[in-house]
């Protein structure tokens, strides 16, 4: 597998140098004296995974390489160089693209490596989900998400949606198993047909076998005298999502199993068959390979089923989306709402980060929903946090750290919103960089603008970047 490819830009020979021989082991190291060669060799390298650039060298400066680049190569990832009393000058070059800075002169050879590697993994996962939904018509803005776990979904929906296949959709409740039904008909051939949901657990026996199959008049108690057509019929010529499979008993098993073969549906009480032209789409979250073994479901219609597995994942195996839904529901509450501009500080965002969800998207849009409703300004703090949310995993953590004997307030420096890499490979202090740069790109460079959205001042921002100066 070739390796990826980066380009180096430099007019001191010894820090390409450097830095390519540190990095040679993983990539494909390019090296350039000025923007003139850079430029050039972006245009030859359509390939080309990610540009470093100093910021200061004679003639064109980084800032506006930075800008040509991009320019050239919308996905390309870009990363600036600056030294002492340059740092506001790399602040700025957000605005034109640039995705990291690093200070100079590179002593840390491994947090290099680690930086490079993050820049590129959230390059590629943004053109990944970009295009995936660019691919799938709009049919993906109903989810929020860039995470790995996520971009999978996005991958398997649009692989499925083109096929007839029927689909089991796994995993927890109010992890989207309904969006990502919904998104399988919407890009199917199916998509101007009827889409048909039905929440198994909501009925039993007989009664769930007359919302499945429907019925003729007089077959029991309470039936239409006219008959009711099921939702099989219902779905002719589309698609039929069965919500929560495993609930339903025995006796519907078979008949679902002999609908599934034959295509064919027979009302309760008839005994004609209806030829039914639908595709299924099932999903629960119950482990149905599990209740195969133990004799509660049956493996003939379980492989039926399954003929595609689609797992939705649980929110605790994606944390790193919760800044983004977050943003999302807000902006949806804030708008239902009276229109209030609904920001959220730092320790709000880390509390519902530290929590594990077990109610996963559904449960956080709830909380989120309450959050706005019932605070009484336009920035959520951790007083507006639900209890059982600020302490359901500290208790168990530290049962002393509750809202109520929480430690004196810190800086968002001291406590990021949330950390892209595992504890292991990032610093704290590299933790809180990334977050403030974020920050600084999704506010054009505005530090005041920056320091809202974190719930920090701008005085904070301020003094973090002379801080990083000094360590140069």
């Amino acid at each position: 597998m070739a390796k990826p490819k980066i380009l180096i830009v430099d007019d001191e020979r010894p820090t390409r140098d450097v830095m390519a021989r540190a990095l040679s082991d993983k990539y494909e190291c390019l090296t350039a004296a000025d923007a003139e060669q850079a430029m050039k060799a972006v245009e030859e390298n359509g390939d080309l995974a990610l540009v470093i650039s100093d910021v200061r060298m004679p003639g064109e400066d980084g800032v506006s390489l930075i800008r040509r680049a991009k320019a050239a190569n919308p996905s390309l990832a870009c990363m600036l160089l600056t030294a002492y009393g340059t740092v506001d000058l790399a602040v700025e070059a957000m605005k034109d693209g640039a995705d990291d800075f690093l200070t100079k002169p590179i002593t840390d050879l491994d947090q290099l490596e680690l930086r490079v590697a993050k820049a590129i993994k959230t390059a590629g996962l943004e053109r990944e989900v970009a295009s995936l939904k660019e691919q799938l018509a709009g049919e993906l803005e109903s989810f929020t998400g860039k995470s790995p776990a996520m971009v999978h979904v996005y991958q398997m929906i649009r692989k499925v949606a083109p096929t007839n296949a029927n689909v089991l959709i796994e995993g927890p409740s109010g992890s989207g198993k309904e969006l990502a039904a919904k998104a399988i008909h919407n890009l199917s051939r199916r998509s101007k047909g009827p889409f048909i949901a039905l929440e198994c657990s909501a009925f039993e026996g007989e009664l769930l076998r007359s919302e499945l199959f429907g019925y003729v008049a007089g077959t029991f108690t309470g039936a239409l005298k006219e008959g009711k057509a099921g939702c099989f019929e219902a779905a002719n010529g589309g698609t039929l999502f069965l919500d929560e499979i495993g609930e339903i008993d025995m006796a519907t098993q078979i008949a679902l199993l002999r609908t599934l073969e034959t295509r064919k549906v027979r009302r309760l009480g008839d005994a004609v068959e209806r030829p039914v032209d639908f595709r299924l789409v099932a999903a629960t979250n119950r482990d149905l390979a599990k209740m195969v073994a133990e004799g509660k479901f049956r493996e003939d219609l379980y492989y039926r089923l399954n003929v595609i597995d689609l797992k939705t994942p649980a929110l605790k195996d994606h944390k790193e989306d919760i800044a983004l839904l977050v943003a999302r529901f807000l902006k949806e509450f804030a708008g239902e709402n009276g229109g209030r501009v609904v920001s959220m500080d730092a320790r709000a965002m880390k509390a519902l980060e530290d929590y594990s969800w077990p109610g996963n998207v559904r449960q956080l849009r709830n909380v989120v929903e309450k959050m706005v409703i019932l605070s009484g300004g336009e920035r959520l703090t951790i007083d507006d946090v639900p209890v059982e949310v600020v302490n359901g995993e500290k208790a168990a953590q530290d049962p002393g750290e509750t809202r109520g004997e929480t430690a004196p307030a810190k800086d968002f420096a001291a406590e990021p919103a949330h950390a892209e890499h595992d504890a292991a490979a990032q610093t704290l202090a590299e933790t809180e960089k990334d977050r403030i740069l974020e920050a600084l790109k999704a506010a054009n460079g505005n530090k005041s603008k920056a320091a809202e959205m974190l719930g920090i001042s701008r005085r904070t921002i301020h003094r973090k970047l002379n801080e990083w100066q000094k360590l140069t």
